[in-house]
């Protein structure tokens, strides 16, 4: 877990292609008042893009104006500013997540996040980016799935007997390592409802000596 905001600092690489992409933009007038590298992507006639219905595909590489840099102290900055931001939003979703007594993050408590933090505009475009993710991911398993099928239709045709036992003691290892996944988070649970307690308690030791 990261002690300092210093320690999510995103590597300078991928800074300074969010300021080549965000300066890019501006001079193209693609995202007044939106999100760099998001905004209205896909609201011209030609699909994704940067907003006047031009191909992403066909766009050139973002680049800085000709004369002008990035000091390593202003790539430091925006790193620093990245880092604190990330940090605030988890906090805010986690906050969402707490109200509804549970101890993972889920997309809908990113997005309530933003709605608190006022970043609406950045919506929008977190909705697209995940229904994107989400068709991948639906894809890569439907091809898995069609694989693991087609490997057991030939397994199963070379030696039924052996398959059958094999699939057994599968379902067998499934079973136990299930087991131990719940007991483990079970466990991790109760650990935390202690470690939780602990805590309240030490606050509580603490206001009492304040007071």
């Amino acid at each position: 877990m990261a002690e300092r905001p210093e320690d999510l600092n995103l590597p300078n690489a991928v800074i300074t292609r969010i300021i080549k992409e965000a300066v890019s933009r501006r001079d193209r007038g693609g995202w007044a008042g939106g999100v760099p590298g998001w905004a209205e992507a896909g609201s011209g006639s030609g699909g994704a893009g940067d907003g006047r219905g031009l191909s992403a595909e066909l766009l050139p590489a973002p680049q800085l104006p000709d004369g002008v840099n990035v000091s390593k102290e202003a790539r430091s900055a925006i790193s620093r500013a990245a880092s604190v931001f990330v940090l605030y939003a988890t906090s805010c979703a986690n906050n969402f997540a707490r109200k509804g007594k549970r101890k993972t993050l889920n997309a809908g408590d990113v997005i309530s996040a933003m709605e608190e933090m006022e970043f609406q505009r950045f919506i929008g475009p977190l909705k697209e980016s995940l229904e994107a993710y989400r068709n991948e991911q639906k894809g890569k398993r439907g091809v898995s799935e069609l694989k693991k099928k087609d490997r057991e239709k030939k397994e199963d045709a070379e030696d039924p007997d052996k398959n059958r036992e094999e699939e057994e003691e599968n379902e067998e290892e499934g079973e136990r390592m299930e087991e131990e996944e719940e007991e483990e988070e079970e466990q991790q649970q109760n650990e935390e409802e202690e470690e939780e307690e602990e805590e309240e308690q030490q606050r509580n030791e603490e206001e009492e000596e304040e007071s």
